[in-house]
């Protein structure tokens, strides 16, 4: 018998405030969780079949979410306007740079699917924008919070981030582990060496999916099955519903790279600028501390600014010149980035 198969829409709002990023999320009950997803109904669904953090009970105390819900075909004449009514509706956000990031089918994401509920494929959404204000209607309802919240392991801005060394820790005992025999302790520790930079292998701040889906297959954070530690969840971040880190993870692994070859990062930024808030608002996403003056060299010889002609009050320094964005680049050169 053939399951019905239901579409939905996931938006990755991301936004920089004084260089940090920020990812806007929305908070559900599972009442409302339950109807946004389209599964099943809450009478056949055990409310504690929905990852995140729980309390002594074994219920969960946050279901912290993406923007997202169902596509309607008769309602919605493409997908970008579904994600973009959901966004508006859920968050009272207007969205600008918009892109498709991935399509998430996993068989098992939505709970309810073993039940007789839709298999729910996601269309991912990266969306930016230059704005952290929540309407007082939405007050608690939808929140901004640090993506290093979520990924505590990805900042590197001070140097190594120190939850790594447990981290490392944690996945060579898993990888290490005597009942899984030698070819698949070859196999996982490789995998880590990889992502995790163990042996002195370097460290590539774009496999942020990698490392989260090698922390969840070692039962390493709150949402994977495997996870029979609370207190050692807590210490790897803060648990999102469903599947939506792993969709974060997709995103900002995504946003890393196009930084490097595309001037993404404008959206990001107020109409004016200095050049070191600029540089502020590159290293948050990169998760990587910059060098002052070479950054400033590239900007300038890239011809990505333009001065304002006005400078900024900064408490005991200098003025510095205000910049602003030359969106001419992107019709002069195909290749921009930092």
């Amino acid at each position: 018998m053939s399951q019905h198969v239901a579409i939905g829409l996931n938006a990755v709002i991301v936004a920089a405030n004084e260089g940090q990023p920020k990812v806007l999320v929305v908070k559900h009950t599972t009442e409302t969780l339950l109807v946004q997803q389209g599964a099943v109904s809450q009478r056949t669904l055990p409310s504690n079949s929905l990852p995140g953090e729980r309390d002594s009970n074994n219920d969960l105390k946050s279901r912290e979410a993406l923007p997202f819900g169902p596509f309607y075909p008769e309602r919605h004449r493409t997908l970008e306007e579904g994600l973009r009514s959901w966004v508006a509706e859920q968050t009272q956000q207007e969205l600008g740079y918009v892109e498709q990031l991935y399509t998430f089918g996993d068989q098992g994401r939505v709970p309810g699917e073993e039940l007789g509920g839709p298999r729910v494929i996601s269309v991912g959404y990266l969306g930016l924008v230059n704005e952290t204000t929540i309407p007082q209607s939405l007050q608690g309802h939808a929140v901004w919070h640090d993506w290093y919240d979520y990924f505590p392991w990805e900042d590197w801005r001070s140097g190594e981030p120190a939850i790594l060394q447990w981290l490392k820790g944690r996945i060579t005992e898993w990888a290490s582990a005597a009942e899984i025999g030698k070819s698949e302790q070859t196999s996982r520790l490789e995998r880590a060496s990889i992502v995790f930079g163990l042996d002195d292998t370097p460290w590539n701040g774009r496999m942020v999916l990698e490392r989260y889906e090698l922390l969840y297959e070692a039962g390493l954070v709150a949402e994977s099955p495997a996870c029979t530690d609370a207190s050692q969840a807590i210490q790897t971040g803060r648990a999102m519903t469903l599947d939506h880190r792993r969709i974060l993870a997709t995103a900002m692994g995504r946003l890393r790279g196009k930084i490097k070859y595309r001037p993404v990062v404008f959206e990001l930024m107020p109409e004016s600028f200095t050049l070191l808030q600029l540089q502020r608002c590159v290293e948050g996403l990169s998760g990587e501390e910059l060098h002052k003056q070479n950054f400033r060299r590239l900007v300038e010889s890239k011809g990505l600014v333009e001065t304002t002609g006005r400078t900024l009050s900064q408490t005991g320094g200098r003025p510095a010149a205000e910049f602003r964005f030359r969106r001419e680049v992107l019709r002069e050169r195909q290749a921009l980035g930092f």
